[in-house]
């Protein structure tokens, strides 16, 4: 694969698993493994400039708000942190396997960079840090007026999340009046996580249910805080703790300050922060967190480590997505050891067999651990090579299923048997299928069954997606509904779910009349879902929320979609080459047009969405960012108008960024517009180009 192709593959690849952590919490590979993405991506784009992508997630944070939920917009935009990690084995002069944090204080050598050459001569002689762990939950901000708690959200794209206040009152931990004499305004961001007896307690309460345990405090966390009923959030074991604030009170110098200033307000902070005088002081405290890792009450994945005088940051200032004070040193997942017990071959919804480790019950990064990821053929025959009964060690990074690092070497182990995929599918006997899954990669391959209509597990996993909440949306329709209309013959596609009747349900476990009708009306209901949202259901490869909204803002309605060559879809924004191939080959499949015609039949209208403004009106295909607070449009507000009139709102600038909107009190960004050349307009001028569109 050559850069430019590799460029392409990251900047996709990350953005599908950006989308899986932040919008639909379901991680699939570990925070480190992303970050060793991320950085190839940033080491490609700083040799080739002119590659960089508009949709590359290096310019952005976050991902994109639930659509049920009403938009927050934040005054002061919400950053992620540069992520620094510990080198193992290496020592040196330049601090070993502490390395990154003294690169980030003083610089790489012979390079440009670093606390101390960013400041010049207004650097101190010893700075002093805070150090906070760094928390593994849900990014919030909270706004107090008069000392009353008024809203709450999420922080989405870091200018935009969602209003979740609903679910936020019923945090114990969140105050609804505070104490003392807080500031009339105030912005308080910090962190919504389970502790870790409480998530135990909360999966034994749903096993004994009979309900499917979570499978991490942390998309727990997530998932929980978007559900529309605050019921649900009041039964569930959360906290809060508060680490920052969207602009910091009038009056208050340090951030340590503002942390004791939080305590006398109300709010709970973290008991382990800790101000250190010099960096030798804040890589120890670095160094005690972890050693305390594994005796918290709750999950951490590595230290904060944050410059303590406001006024140095700043000066200090931002890069695109990061303030230049703060660093996030990430700690190495957690690893414990266990007996193999067994492998199961799970068949996903696209017919893709994944095997799935048993093990012996283990307790790692605080939760008790059955089940691991082995991944793909590769990773259970030859790079593990795993054996029956083998001592394993398992890695769990805290926000995705732990996966086997590797086997123990043990006496008489290579006596034992191997591992190895069947030959047939686990599910309906099919004979599996080898496929490519990277040229540059031969041994990295994917096994699947080819069968996609006669296999009970593709059509349980399809059915599913069809019915979910981003998609179709079709309440009553869970898992066990879709267990047993598959088990029975029942329906297999999605389409055949529209001809099933109300005789079909009553005969079915737990489906009463009422519980039937309601489903045959909610049936109904979802055959007018517009077009985005029955892309996102056809289940296509590499197309979710955002990629299926961009698909249908484009061409409006599904006939100018199944036309489309590649060409064509690789100009839609947000689709790249390779994305702009799995869809033509999965739209001109010959299972996919029978059901496409299928859902046409049965009354499904994949209804059509309004397309932009065309072209040649003022804002068409014009590239917008917003940046502080206009003086009487609401940031969402000014987004609508813009893309209702064909334009784009984008996160952050770029060279394709041709209009920053300025309001009160612009940070970063109008900073990068200076620096671009990039035209900026006040609230006035921006009215005026509307009104010429």
């Amino acid at each position: 694969m050559d850069p430019r192709e590799r460029l392409d593959w990251l900047t996709d690849e990350l953005n599908r698993h950006a989308k899986l952590y932040y919008e639909q919490d379901s991680a699939e590979i570990p925070d480190w493994e992303y970050d060793q993405l991320f950085r190839e991506l940033q080491a490609l784009e700083s040799a080739h400039p002119d590659w960089a992508r508009a949709d590359s997630p290096t310019r952005r944070v976050g991902g994109a708000a639930v659509a049920e939920l009403a938009p927050f917009v934040h005054e002061v935009p919400m950053l992620s942190l540069q992520n620094g990690y510990r080198r193992e084995g290496e020592d040196g002069l330049w601090g070993g396997e502490y390395q990154d944090l003294l690169e980030w204080e003083r610089g790489k050598p012979d390079r440009v960079g670093g606390l101390r050459r960013q400041l010049g001569e207004d650097a101190p002689a010893t700075f002093a840090y805070v150090v906070e762990p760094k928390l593994d939950g849900l990014a919030m901000e909270l706004i107090y007026e008069d000392g009353a708690f008024v809203r709450g959200g999420t922080r989405g794209d870091g200018d935009t999340g969602e209003d979740v206040t609903h679910n936020l009152r019923t945090i114990r931990d969140i105050p609804q009046r505070l104490e003392g004499a807080p500031p009339g305004r105030l912005a308080v961001r910090g962190e919504v996580l389970f502790d870790l007896a409480g998530f135990e307690r909360m999966n034994a309460q749903r096993e004994a249910r009979g309900e499917k345990r979570f499978e991490n405090p942390r998309n727990a966390a997530a998932g929980t805080m978007r559900q529309l009923d605050p019921a649900l959030a009041k039964d569930r074991p959360l906290r809060f703790f508060a680490h920052s604030a969207g602009v910091v009170p009038a009056g208050i110098t340090r951030h340590s300050d503002l942390l004791t200033a939080f305590g006398r307000w109300g709010f709970r902070t973290n008991e382990l922060n800790r101000r250190c005088e010099g960096l030798d002081a804040a890589i120890e405290a670095v160094r005690d967190l972890e050693a305390r890792r594994s005796e918290l009450p709750y999950e951490i994945d590595g230290a904060v480590v944050k410059v303590d005088g406001l006024a140095l940051q700043d000066a200090l200032g931002f890069v695109t997505r990061s303030p230049r004070w703060a660093l996030a040193f990430k700690y190495p997942p957690a690893r414990v050891r266990t007996r193999l017990e067994g492998v199961l071959f799970s068949v996903g919804r696209t017919g893709v067999v994944t095997p799935v480790a048993q093990l012996a019950p283990v307790r790692v990064g605080g939760v008790t651990v059955r089940n691991a990821s082995l991944f793909n053929e590769h990773q259970l025959s030859r790079a593990l090579a795993l054996r029956v009964g083998d001592l394993v060690e398992i890695e769990r990074a805290g926000d995705v299923i732990p996966h086997v690092r590797g086997a123990i070497d043990e006496p008489g182990r290579a006596e034992r048997p191997a591992w190895a995929y069947p030959a047939a599918c686990p599910e309906c006997g099919t004979a599996l299928v080898r496929e490519l899954a990277d040229d540059a990669k031969p041994d990295a391959v994917t096994i699947r069954c080819p069968d996609t209509l006669a296999c009970p597990a593709q059509a349980r996993g399809a059915l599913k997606h069809y019915a979910s909440r981003l998609c179709m949306d079709i309440e009553g329709l869970g898992e066990k509904l879709v267990d047993q209309l598959v088990g029975r013959g029942l329906a297999r596609r999605p389409s055949e779910l529209y001809a099933l009747t109300l005789a079909q349900l009553v005969g079915l476990e737990r489906m009463g009349e009422t519980s039937a009708r309601n489903l045959l009306a909610n049936l109904e209901a979802s055959k007018a879902r517009p077009l985005d949202r029955v892309l996102m259901a056809l289940g296509i490869p590499q197309v979710g929320e955002s990629t299926a909204r961009d698909l249908a803002r484009h061409f409006g309605a599904l006939d100018a979609l199944l036309a489309a060559d590649e060409a064509a879809l690789a100009g839609v924004h947000g689709v790249g080459k390779l994305v702009a191939a799995s869809i033509v080959r999965f739209l001109g499949s010959a299972p996919a047009r029978e059901e496409i015609e299928a859902l046409r039949a049965a009354g499904v209208a994949f209804t059509p969405v309004e397309r932009p403004a065309a072209a040649g009106t003022a804002l068409a295909g014009k590239t917008f960012v917003l940046t502080g607070t206009l003086p009487t449009l609401k940031r969402d507000d000014a987004k609508a108008r813009i893309l209702a009139a064909g334009g784009k709102v984008a996160g952050s600038v770029s060279k394709k960024t041709d209009y920053v909107v300025v309001g009160a009190d612009a940070g970063s960004k109008l900073d990068a517009a200076r620096e671009l050349g990039v035209a900026t307009l006040t609230e006035d001028a921006l009215l005026a180009l509307l009104a010429g569109a």
